[in-house]
């Protein structure tokens, strides 16, 4: 019986009766919509000696390339275009996260990145390189979790224990109020940050039509709220697709 099985699905993949899951890659943008920012920067009220160290701590709130227009830290993940919560597809290459741990350090003053994601499975590396103590305020809701710890200079702090969630976990110095981040958290590998100019690739997807769900911290949803919106992806990757955000 199993043959035959076997030996139906062989015919079927031949004739392409039953089509094999191709693979393609997301490229894309998102571009800031309105009027010309003016750059600000975080008032550092302690420890100035080495906050300032490096001249001043720009705002990290929204930050947009003055040449490309560009968006940097902004969250984007696919999703089932019909039920946000259904399992997608994972590339082979995937299945297991190359990674275990994934690092956010403190060296001055700030969050570095300001937002990351993680995947289920994954270890979150609070560090602390700088010369001067810092503490990790993690503030979660559901089930990942919460956590406040002094970490001297030097030192790290490990945290397990990630489920993906709705919601971002915020991540802060109780000490430097000012430091502030953001970490999501993903059961699969479909999710990227955009970079300095606003720019992000999600690779080896599931050829398809999906949802992307874009967020990112001033504007909130950044289009199709939390069901996202339409994308198709393609084998030879398609044409980039561009995001315009607003802030109200």
């Amino acid at each position: 019986m199993r043959r035959v099985i076997f030996a139906t699905l062989a015919v079927l993949l031949a004739s392409g009766g039953l089509m094999a899951q191709e693979w393609g890659n997301l490229k894309g943008k998102v571009v800031f919509g309105g009027d010309a920012l003016k750059s600000e920067t975080v008032k550092i009220d302690k420890d100035q000696d080495h906050c300032l160290s490096k001249g001043e701590i720009p705002s990290e709130k929204l930050v947009v390339d003055p040449a490309s227009k560009g968006v940097r830290w902004v969250m984007v993940w696919l999703v089932d275009s019909k039920d946000p919560k259904a399992a997608l597809p994972v590339h082979p290459s995937l299945k297991e996260t190359a990674d275990k741990e994934v690092m956010v350090d403190q060296p001055c003053c700030k969050f570095e990145p300001h937002v990351l994601a993680l995947r289920e499975g994954q270890t979150l590396v609070a560090k602390n390189s700088s010369p001067i103590p810092h503490n990790v305020n993690l503030v979660s809701t559901g089930k990942n979790p919460s956590k406040n710890e002094i970490i001297p200079p030097g030192r790290a702090v490990k945290v397990d224990g990630w489920v993906a969630a709705p919601s971002p976990t915020l991540i802060k110095c109780d000490i430097h109020p000012w430091m502030m981040g953001y970490i999501r958290v993903f059961n699969h590998p479909y999710f990227a940050v955009t970079n300095e100019k606003g720019e992000f690739e999600i690779k080896n997807a599931p050829v398809g039509n999906f949802n992307l769900v874009v967020w990112q911290e001033e504007a909130g949803w950044v289009t199709g709220d939390r069901k996202g919106t339409p994308v198709t992806i393609k084998a030879d990757g398609g044409t980039p697709i561009e995001i315009p955000l607003k802030v109200k």
